[in-house]
């Protein structure tokens, strides 16, 4: 079997596992072979659409059996997948797509709103391709198609022609006009016209094969936006299969795991969760009920899930808002839990440690979009001795410290963490500068801070343009963070810089309290025997929860909005300043 293309870890697992249930999501349960089909007639389906190799599609879904074909599908007819966030607004969604210029947008009835209220008149996009739509599509401009029919589609063989198509046929007719007016009615895929390949139920007729090759470019994933304006990383097939590869080896996981994902696809942290699973043969478990965190661990045990994974605040709130603990003997089957996308308190990964099955092993874990995701990551087995660390490079990256001149740094000096291998970006997309900002010969530039220590494990310190300077000190705040948190008061704590006319900036931290009786006066009186005076925070405020990108990290600049002067004096909270609680 060829394994060199992301699609190979779907058609594989098929082969070997065609009637195991490859995903689960609310009541569905859809099989290798289904969705390994689906997504053949999807792919078919574009490139009767003219979709060509090196094309973009947009993703806009929410987590589903449905994003998986879209995902596979658009790999299979040689298009480059781009997910995008499911928390975008019209002003946020119109530039990304004037800058991908994609030929098509899969979505679904949540985001037909979004899509209306946008300008989708951009070059090569003409198709749009909706699950469940529900809204009226007319004089759009562009031609709309029902998701359920694109997988009814006949996948075309090497005896059809794709000239048998018209593109243009199928809505911009009054027969299409009534057609979606009644699919509204219905909820029921539109039929399509004479002109086109009619659906068919068989499932021995084969997708004709698009020639992509390992360098080619598979997907482009944006950044979060944390430290700027996000940018469009540019993934090829190798870039993504060798650090699927890297992950499925370090991680060990086999046919037999069950992987739960409750982060979104579009992050890339979520999608190296669904190509390693799928590529072990594995089953995902879609949760997109997090708000309910409850519910999570109901699920993970009525699927008896082995593998979990979150960002540090998925973890704080397992912890504090969840029946975790008293769980804790009916989880005799997850044998692991990871963590990145973040630093992660000592604090959180003690209680984390206390609280799971003694079996379950903690993997601690670090990467970047830039990096197809993983960089490094912390044996199991060295938890305890190492918990402060991110680990050693995962197999086959090189992960050195590297000052600003580019040379390599000795053990305990503190310098740049720089990556390179071969699940490295090619750049981003439409971006050189940045892209020649981020990337040299040294690999990858991650912009964070960090040393080795005897053992050659890494052990970060922040990121470069994260200091903050109060007075004469550059104050990293996620030490302050942690001080925040192991007071054992606070769910969860961010730090930021306010401008300060004395002192440039002085230190203002949002806390998420325990509970209802937590005082920030305990807190700072907690936090005083731990940390020295200048950089203990100025001002405090309670929020019942920080404010947060679509992939689950910390928005620093929505936090400092907290601390402006209109801020104050609109919100109300309990709010310390000076050491003097005001309400």
């Amino acid at each position: 079997m060829e394994n060199n293309l992301i699609h190979h870890f779907l058609e594989n697992s098929a082969a070997r596992h065609p009637d195991k249930v490859a995903i689960i999501h609310e009541k569905t349960r859809a099989t290798y072979r289904q969705v390994n089909k689906d997504s053949d007639r999807l792919a078919s389906f574009l490139v009767g659409r003219r979709v060509e190799k090196g094309d973009r599609v947009v993703i806009l879904m929410e987590n589903s059996v449905e994003y998986v074909t879209a995902y596979y599908g658009i790999l299979k007819a040689g298009a480059v997948a781009v997910p995008l966030g499911t928390d975008l607004k019209p002003d946020g969604l119109i530039p990304l797509l004037a800058e991908l210029e994609p030929a098509a947008i899969i979505t679904s009835a949540r985001f037909e709103r979004l899509l209306q209220a946008s300008d989708l008149s951009v070059p090569n996009l003409d198709t749009l391709i909706i699950h469940n739509p529900k809204f009226d599509w007319d004089n759009c401009g562009i031609d709309v198609y029902s998701f359920q029919q694109t997988t009814n589609h006949k996948p075309q063989t090497t005896n059809q022609s794709n000239n048998n198509w018209n593109k243009n046929s199928e809505f911009r007719s009054q027969n299409s006009e009534s057609a979606i007016q009644e699919l509204n009615k219905r909820n029921e895929p539109i039929q399509p016209t004479t002109n086109n390949p009619q659906p068919t139920n068989s499932n021995d007729i084969e997708l004709e094969a698009v020639s992509v090759s390992s360098s080619d470019l598979g997907s482009i994933i944006y950044t979060s936006g944390s430290t700027g304006k996000p940018k469009g990383v540019m993934l090829t097939h190798g870039n993504i299969v060798a650090n699927t590869h890297s992950i499925c080896e370090y991680l060990q996981l086999t046919d037999s795991d069950i992987q739960m994902v409750v982060l979104p696809f579009f992050y890339v942290m979520g999608k190296s969760l669904l190509n390693t699973i799928v590529a072990a043969g594995g089953t995902l478990v879609i949760n997109n009920k997090f708000a309910f965190p409850a519910t999570v661990i109901n699920q993970m045990i009525e699927e008896r899930v082995t593998v979990f994974s979150g960002v540090p605040s998925t973890y704080a709130y397992l912890l504090h808002r969840s029946p975790l603990k008293k769980s804790r003997p009916r989880l005799s089957h997850l044998r692991m839990v990871t963590q990145a996308g973040g630093h992660m308190a000592r604090s959180v990964k003690t209680a984390l440690r206390e609280t799971l099955p003694g079996h379950t092993r903690i993997c601690i874990m670090y990467g970047a979009t830039e990096a197809s995701a993983r960089l490094t990551w912390l044996d199991p087995d060295r938890f305890e001795q190492k918990i402060d660390s991110i680990g050693k490079g995962i197999p086959g990256v090189t992960v050195k410290i590297l000052d600003d001149q580019g040379f390599e740094l000795p053990q305990g000096a503190k310098g740049e963490v720089v990556a390179s291998g071969p699940n490295i970006m090619q750049g981003y997309w439409r971006d050189p500068a940045a892209s020649s900002q981020a990337l040299d010969g040294n690999g990858y530039h991650t912009g964070d801070v960090g040393f080795k220590d005897a053992d050659g494990f890494i052990f970060l310190q922040g990121r470069k343009d994260n200091l903050i300077k109060v007075g004469g000190h550059r104050i990293n705040p996620q030490e302050v963070e942690d001080a925040l948190l192991a007071t054992g008061l606070a769910v969860e704590a961010s730090v930021v810089g306010v401008d300060d006319d004395l002192l440039g900036k002085r230190l203002a931290a949002l806390v998420v309290p325990l509970n209802g009786d937590t005082s920030p006066e305990a807190i700072m009186e907690n936090c005083a025997s731990m940390l020295p005076k200048y950089k203990m925070p100025a001002e405090l405020r309670f929020v019942r929860a920080l404010p947060k990108n679509a992939n689950g990290k910390v928005d620093r600049n929505g936090c400092l909005k907290f601390f402006t002067a209109e801020s104050q004096s609109t919100q109300r909270g309990r709010f310390f300043k000076g050491y003097a609680q005001k309400i």
